[in-house]
This record gives C-alpha cells, sequence and structure tokens, in this order.
C-alpha cells in the first residue's frame, strides 16, 4: 500500500476549521488519475487538489470532488497557492500562470507587512444560461418555498469556470431554513443537471459585506455543501454587474460573505470590471495551514 501525504488548508479564512476545507498534495505527478480519485473519495472534501507539471504554464493544477474531477475551483487554487508559497516551493515569486481545463488563468501573490499573504486568480470569462426549470420545485429542494425566492431578479446557470444555478433570495431569515435534498437537482436543473445550487440575497451578516451565499453541492460530487465558494462567488459579481448594478464604477469590488450557518463563516472578494461585450472576473482570498492526513491506497 502507499502512504500519502494530504496538506489540510483552510480557504478563504485566517482561522483554522473555518472557511472551505482543502486537501493539496504536492507530488501530484507521481500518481495516476485513478489514485488522484482516490484520494479525493477517501479524504471527503469537497475538493484535493493536485499541482502538477504544465508545459504551457508556471504549473498545472487538477480538482477533484470525491466523485469526479472538476474542470475549476477557486478555493483549492487558493489552498494550492498558499501551499507552494508557505512551504517555499515557489520562493519569492509574486505571479503565477496556471493550466487549468478552462484555460491558462494568471495569479499574484501579495505579502503584507502583518505577514498575510493575498491570492488573487483571474477566472474564465462569465457565462450564462436561461433556467427554464419548476421555481417551486426549485424552492423545495432546497427547503423553502417558491414565495422566498427574488420577484424582479432572475434565475440563471452562471459559470466563471464551473456551471452553477444562481438563485437570488429574498431575505437572508430564510437561508437558515435551506435544506438541500441534492439527488432531486439533476431532474429540476434539465438544461444541467450536473450543476450545483447557489442561493444568494443582497442582505448580510457582516454590514461591510455585500452579498450572502450558501452553495449546495451536486449529488454526483459526492458532498452536499461547499463552505465558500470562490467560483460561484465570481460568477455571482459578474450577475451583480449584470443584472443589479449595470452602471456600476470600475472596478467594482464585492465583499462576499458564506458559511456563516454552517459554522464555517467565509469571505471572498470579487472584483469586476468591463471588458469589450463582457467582465473580467477576479477574486482574492487568502488560506491557513490546519494539518497534514495521511491516506493509504489501495486498502
Amino acid at each position: 500500500m502507499k502512504s500519502i501525504k494530504v496538506h489540510h488548508y483552510d480557504a478563504f479564512s485566517k482561522k483554522p476549521d473555518k472557511g472551505n476545507p482543502a486537501g493539496v498534495v504536492l507530488n501530484g505527478d507521481e500518481l495516476t488519475d485513478a489514485e488522484m480519485q482516490e484520494i479525493a473519495f477517501k479524504l471527503g472534501f469537497n475538493e484535493t487538489s493536485f499541482p502538477v507539471k504544465s508545459e504551457v504554464a508556471d504549473l498545472k493544477i487538477r480538482f477533484f470532488t470525491p466523485g469526479h474531477e472538476m474542470n475549476l475551483c477557486g478555493h483549492a487554487t487558493m489552498a494550492t497557492v498558499y501551499a507552494l508559497k508557505s512551504t517555499g516551493l515557489i520562493r519569492n515569486k509574486t505571479s503565477l500562470t496556471i493550466e487549468t481545463k478552462v484555460g491558462i488563468l494568471p495569479v499574484t501573490i501579495k505579502s503584507t507587512p502583518e505577514g498575510e499573504v493575498h491570492i488573487t486568480m483571474k477566472q474564465a470569462p462569465p457565462k450564462f444560461k436561461e433556467f427554464k426549470g419548476s421555481k417551486q420545485d426549485l424552492a423545495n429542494s432546497i427547503g423553502l418555498k417558491e414565495s422566498d425566492l427574488h420577484d424582479d431578479l432572475p434565475i440563471l446557470y452562471g459559470s466563471t469556470g464551473a456551471w452553477t444555478l444562481l438563485v437570488p433570495i429574498k431575505k437572508l431569515n430564510t437561508f437558515k431554513k435551506m435544506k438541500p435534498i441534492n439527488k432531486e437537482f439533476p431532474s429540476i436543473l434539465k438544461e444541467m443537471p450536473e450543476a450545483s445550487v447557489h442561493p444568494f440575497c443582497m442582505e448580510t451578516y457582516d454590514i461591510h459585506a455585500d452579498m450572502h451565499a450558501r452553495h449546495f453541492s451536486s449529488p454526483y460530487s459526492g458532498t452536499v455543501e461547499d463552505a465558500v465558494t470562490g467560483t460561484a462567488s465570481g460568477v455571482m459579481g459578474a450577475f451583480y454587474a449584470k443584472y443589479i448594478d449595470s452602471n456600476f464604477q470600475e472596478p467594482l469590488n464585492l465583499l462576499i460573505e458564506q458559511g456563516q450557518e454552517i459554522d464555517k463563516d467565509g469571505q471572498v472578494l470579487v472584483q469586476v470590471s468591463k471588458i469589450n461585450n463582457s467582465f473580467d472576473v477576479e477574486i482574492t482570498g487568502n488560506a491557513v495551514y490546519v494539518k497534514d492526513i495521511h491516506i493509504l491506497l489501495g486498502n
């Protein structure tokens, strides 16, 4: 049997056991696809990342849920870059290019005088698609009523690297009532049955935050809820720029909070700029080391 060391980091938080946990395996080049998937399954985090060599960028990152490989993951990118920085593997680099399944994305790293590391990653150009399913069934699948959905904002599939269904909600107090029935999602999300569900609202717990959200996983991913999501936060920023404040002053800076209902408080800074007929989306966050975990393969 082979023992693999997985570094556990929590992204979008300065405190261990808050934010969103990610596993980082630094010897990804030594592993097969099947072994990567087995590690992600046995670890059980929403995402486990494997930095590997790239022919076209500084490095490539592969992302796995317990159920399948993902095209991109924001919080696992934060955790991976923080791991590479804090372990000295990228030395004093302040910028990187990262190969992903959605393209080559630039990342910048800034260290503050207080010793904090802020990581900014560009996301893929935002895309939106119409949701044509039943609003009542959708609301019921997350433990709400159709009357809890926002009257004036559209329900849309959105992606800056990973597709999710953006569901505008009227009131913050309904988020504590949410109980996802993930297995029902594919039959409701007929246009994109593998998408996750991302309810959000404009009311927040933190007076400095601009939007609040939860993120419920596709049943195919093998998890139920993602604590603090980078790619979904990015596309929320693009949604805000397109449907809530299309006359925004550039750049649009939004602070997005998530995870409060499951005691995983985290925050993501999203910056949106206009570019031609679309938007340029970046997210900024941090990470903190928690512990090392050893996974045995083949047992």
